[in-house]
């Protein structure tokens, strides 16, 4: 899996010829890696350490309720490019795209021991290229305001359980307490904001220095979590 090959120019040619084409969910990597993926679903499930970062963009179900559906799906276009261009940069898997949420994991298939710093690192490409695709859209007359259409990070890192699961319809994601707490993160993060757990500010250090720390009650939690603002 981390043999170099061509994916893109003349080079590739011939891998493709064979099958071997970069990877829908991360371009980055080629479907050599997504071999790991039958591994995973014959063994049902694994266990690995990851970082998971959920997004949503803001706002979305109002808008969705103004413009034109044509208008609406051109947004929503928009802000999926931007998220997975700035997760691919940093190796990041899309995993999920959900109405006007996603959720990419870092850490797999390809191995990163710096996968919490590049979730973080991924989280403030995604709010650049967002705040500046917005504001292009504002100068463009889409009809929005600067206000409109922010969006909430959540970030968690530690241990989760990859595989295939369900029955009637089968899902190859990671499930666990970490991707609820990405998910919750996310929920409770104001437009504009990055929301990570202490493990992550462990594990990136310098990325997170500077995050101002707060309890959150989180949907489903017995006890307050702390999550720094980034």
């Amino acid at each position: 899996m981390r043999l170099p090959v061509p994916l893109r120019g003349p080079a590739s040619i011939p891998f493709r010829a064979f099958g071997i084409r970069p990877s829908r969910m991360n371009p980055n990597t080629c479907t050599i890696c997504e071999l790991m993926f039958t591994r995973v679903m014959k063994a049902r499930q694994v266990t690995v350490d990851v970082s998971v970062l959920f997004v949503d963009l803001r706002g979305y179900t109002t808008l969705s309720q103004s413009f034109s559906a044509e208008t609406v799906s051109s947004l929503l276009d928009a802000f999926y490019d931007e998220c997975a261009a700035a997760i691919w940069e940093f190796d990041g898997l899309l995993n999920k795209t959900v109405g006007d949420a996603i959720m990419a994991i870092f850490n797999f298939p390809i191995q990163q021991h710096d996968h919490a710093e590049r979730a973080v690192l991924a989280a403030r490409e995604i709010q650049r290229r967002w705040h500046a695709r917005r504001e292009l859209l504002v100068t463009n007359g889409a009809g929005l305001d600067g206000s409109d259409l922010g969006i909430g990070i959540g970030i968690d890192t530690g241990e989760t359980s990859f595989g295939e699961f369900g029955r009637s319809h089968r899902d190859l994601t990671a499930i666990g307490t970490v991707v609820n707490t990405a998910a919750r993160a996310q929920s409770v993060a104001d437009a504009g904001r990055i929301l990570v757990t202490k493990a992550v500010c462990s594990r990136a250090p310098h990325q997170t220095a500077e995050g101002e720390c707060r309890e959150y009650q989180l949907k489903g939690f017995e006890k307050p979590i702390e999550l720094y603002t980034i």
